[in-house]
């Protein structure tokens, strides 16, 4: 005899089985491609005249040195003036890494050997190239760039790794899976470290984020000129209470998203819409246009790690854990048993 066991809240909606409403902003496919497309724009970048001569060693990397103690600033200048000895070739090789990650990227039989390569590279990049983004000199921010791009490719790449059955989609319903419940506390980790970093002597001070801001716009087409400047200001109007407002906003950002309640999606929206006024005021776009940027900056890196937060948040998606745990059960309670 065959018993087949079922739910006792099982009906015939096919919907019925989600635990969730599935609207899932970014998926694993989709950050995928988003890197891959990052990659790519930094390959097309390392291709630019400037970068095959010495002014990317002296200009580009050695500046990463500066008030970094001597175990970050002794590399530093060491792989700078490796490549200032051979920069076309050096250069060459750098350009060429990146456009193939990125082509490995948007590629699923080669996305795990991307992924991989890529987590590799980063992580040299960011202790060779940009020396840890100046957090051992302490005198870096979120506005300017902090915790270096280079950092935050490396999370984004683990969080986009496929699923090890190859299937993009999970559930009864075939949701497209999102990236790893963990990237919510990679968000909330991230602003809490804002936080931590505008707290340092000399971060905090209106002057300082005035002079960040100022030397910006320095380097910055006139209209983004401006705006930096009108930033400038009420930074200066509002006095150390700009850096005590700053600080309690970043603080608050990482905390909503560190619980599940509530104020959590709000609080990564506030984040990511911050995070696009950083790019523009602090990093301008990254200089992009300068014809010496070597990728984007962190901005976009952040937003994208903010939507991946968003994915995983109750009421966008499901998280990968629960949906197989989800799965499994149905599975186990839809069994015959002999």
């Amino acid at each position: 005899m065959t018993i087949t066991t079922e739910p006792p809240h099982t009906n015939r909606d096919p919907g019925a089985t989600r635990v969730r409403a599935s609207r899932t902003i970014l998926t694993r496919r989709s950050l995928r491609c988003a890197l891959g497309l990052l990659w790519l724009l930094d390959g097309a970048l390392q291709l630019q005249s400037f970068m095959f001569t010495t002014g990317f060693a002296h200009q580009i990397i050695d500046p990463a040195a500066t008030g970094q103690p001597s175990f970050v600033a002794g590399p530093v200048r060491w792989n700078a003036d490796l490549i200032g000895h051979h920069p076309a070739a050096f250069n060459a090789v750098f350009a060429g890494v990146q456009l193939a990650l990125g082509a490995g990227f948007m590629v699923p039989r080669f996305c795990r050997w991307a992924i991989a390569a890529s987590v590799a590279w980063a992580g040299g990049v960011w202790f060779f190239g940009e020396g840890m983004g100046g957090l051992a000199g302490g005198h870096t921010t979120a506005l300017v760039g902090a915790p270096g791009a280079a950092l935050l490719y490396l999370v984004l790449a683990l969080a986009a790794w496929p699923p090890l059955d190859r299937s993009e989609f999970a559930g009864p319903a075939r949701t497209p899976l999102p990236p790893p419940s963990w990237i919510g506390r990679v968000w909330a980790v991230l602003w809490i470290g804002f936080a931590l970093l505008n707290l340092l002597p000399g971060n905090s001070a209106a002057s300082t984020i005035g002079d960040e801001l100022a030397m910006n716009g320095s380097m910055s087409p006139g209209w983004l000129a401006g705006f930096d400047g009108w930033i400038g200001s009420g930074v200066h109007t509002m006095g150390r209470g700009a850096g005590v407002f700053i600080v309690g906003v970043e603080l608050a950002i990482g905390l909503a998203a560190w619980q599940q309640g509530r104020l959590r999606r709000p609080g990564i929206w506030t984040g990511i819409v911050l995070t696009g006024v950083y790019w523009a005021a602090g990093q301008s776009f990254g200089a992009l246009f300068s014809g010496q940027a070597t990728d984007p900056s962190t901005g976009p890196l952040v937003m994208l790690i903010g939507l991946a937060a968003l994915s995983t948040t109750p009421g966008s998606a499901f998280p990968p854990d629960e949906i197989r745990g989800h799965e499994f059960a149905r599975r186990a309670l839809h069994a015959d048993v002999a």
